[in-house]
């Protein structure tokens, strides 16, 4: 039986993660710190949905904490890690910056030393489309530069896949990193866009679209993601056999190491996004136009060529179903 250490299983991508991996018998070690930068209930409430599952355990506590996480590496001995556990957020970074050097820094600096110390087999983890910051070439491919951030969340997602490459190099770790592409769906993040406009409207308040709507995203139906980490989670990585050190391309390496884009590939204008939500709940958004807000950028769209070529699989989920799926989960776990 697979051993997996699995951060952030109390998360939203966590629990999808955790319910799959234990669905084919694995034996998965839940590790959250249950933290308030939301709702904790709704940790809880996720949490609650894997603990009567055979295979499953779960540690309290944070990923930045430097005599914890060492012991449950050893107490445990994981056969593969899947690190998600991370301070999330753009904005939150603007205010609360410390929380990202510790968790996304610190945190994922105690887990390759895990890795690395005890053996496993293999390290997936989650990067972010955030990383391309500044560039403007759409759709957005790893072979391309990503040294313009545009927020420190984004800077601490770089800095992973620096760390991770460093790893993979000098101790032949194998690692992944998968950039993900906004995620949504039943069970998400009451700070993301879909459960704040889909509070606003049945609350009948306005909601704030900003850069007075002319946004541009490659939504990511939860499933999907999941289904990417799952099969790169089968397949370590492996030395580029045709890297070329006299000309590095960003997205291959001559170590154990690959990053991935994970999206939809089917970029959605944010009032088209609006308009699926208005048409799954049966009322009409007041929407509050507002400026672009710093540290966010106008669009984004994911070249998946690199991971259907690796895992033979490319995300599809209509955004009108996906967002469909989150409203039926909503009005049932809010009783509405």
């Amino acid at each position: 039986m697979t051993k997996t250490l699995l951060t952030g299983a109390a998360g939203f991508i966590g629990m999808h993660t955790a319910l799959r991996l234990l669905a084919r018998g694995e034996q998965v070690i839940g590790v959250d710190n249950l933290n308030d930068y939301y709702d904790v209930s709704l940790k809880h409430a996720r949490l609650a949905r894997l603990t009567p599952q055979a295979g499953f355990s779960f540690h309290a506590l944070s990923v930045e904490d430097r005599e914890a996480m060492p012991r449950l590496f050893e107490q445990e001995k994981p056969d593969r890690v899947i690190h998600l556990a991370a301070q999330a957020g753009v904005r939150y970074s603007l205010t609360n910056p410390h929380a990202y050097i510790d968790a996304n820094l610190q945190g994922f600096l105690n887990i390759l030393e895990g890795c690395r110390h005890h053996g496993v087999r293999h390290l997936t983890y989650a990067s972010s489309s955030s990383v391309y910051g500044g560039n403007a070439a759409l759709p957005f491919s790893e072979h391309h530069n990503i040294d313009h951030p545009v927020s420190l969340y984004a800077a601490t997602k770089k800095a992973n896949e620096l760390m991770a490459h460093t790893y993979s190099h000098l101790f032949g770790l194998p690692t992944t990193g998968l950039r993900f592409f906004t995620v949504y769906g039943p069970w998400g993040r009451p700070d993301m866009a879909l459960f704040l406009f889909t509070r606003a409207i049945l609350e009948g308040r306005p909601i704030d679209v900003f850069n007075h709507g002319k946004m541009v995203r490659d939504f990511t139906y939860v499933d999907d993601i999941v289904e990417g980490v799952i099969r790169v989670h089968d397949k370590p990585a492996q030395p580029h056999p045709a890297f070329d050190p006299a000309a590095p391309d960003p997205a291959t390496s001559n170590a154990p190491y690959r990053v991935f884009n994970i999206g939809n590939s089917q970029p959605t204008p944010l009032m088209d996004y609006i308009a699926a939500l208005e048409a799954a709940l049966g009322r009409e958004a007041v929407k509050n136009y507002l400026p672009m807000q710093a540290g966010d950028v106008p669009a984004t769209s994911a070249d998946t060529t690199e991971l259907d070529a690796w895992v033979g699989f490319k995300p599809a989920t209509p955004v009108r179903e996906g967002v469909a799926r989150f409203v039926d989960w909503y009005r049932a776990f809010y009783r509405l």
